[in-house]
């Protein structure tokens, strides 16, 4: 693989697995670095890729895979640590008067869902994959695939069981 193969490659997959990074970090610039690795180990371990399957699929999964060892990382839970003090400050001198988007609700509430939940709904919704991809994104079995949405569904629907939703208002 030449340069310009990579780079073909990168502008095809770089905005899918940075939603995927995303959605695990849940940290724009944290998901810019996964990705910017993910593509840098890809192009220096090219030879271990076998064309079994599609590219996707395996940059995908090797985005799964960073982005989990970014949340087991010490650097990640330092920054949450100071996140959570800078925001506990912010929150003070909001006037709890600002108005949110329905679609920005679901995300937030998509992304305050556990991880084991968050990741099948993510990948199923918003990277239209289908359940078995999804179980070999994440190396899982079909069964807990479908467990995890179920349950991802539920607690969505829990969450978000007490809005006035205005789209149904209006028609």
């Amino acid at each position: 693989m030449n340069r310009d193969d990579l780079i073909e490659i990168m502008d095809q997959h770089t905005e899918h697995l940075l939603r995927i990074a995303y959605c695990y970090v849940m940290d724009l610039h944290a998901a810019e670095d996964i990705v910017q690795e993910v593509f840098i180990k890809f192009y220096r371990n090219q030879h271990n890729y076998e064309e079994r399957g599609e590219i996707k699929a395996y940059l995908a999964k090797m985005t799964v895979n960073r982005s989990k060892d970014y949340l087991r990382s010490w650097n990640y839970r330092k920054v949450q640590l100071q996140s959570k003090f800078s925001l506990h400050a912010e929150r003070r001198n909001l006037d709890g008067l600002v108005m949110r988007d329905e679609q920005q609700m679901i995300g937030e509430a998509i992304l305050a869902l556990p991880l084991k939940q968050r990741e099948v709904l993510v990948h199923f919704y918003f990277n239209e994959m289908t359940i078995a991809e999804i179980a070999n994104t994440v190396s899982i079995p079909e069964s807990t695939v479908k467990t995890r949405l179920t349950r991802g569904r539920e607690l969505l629907r829990n969450e978000l069981s007490g809005i006035v939703w205005e789209v149904l208002l209006n028609e």
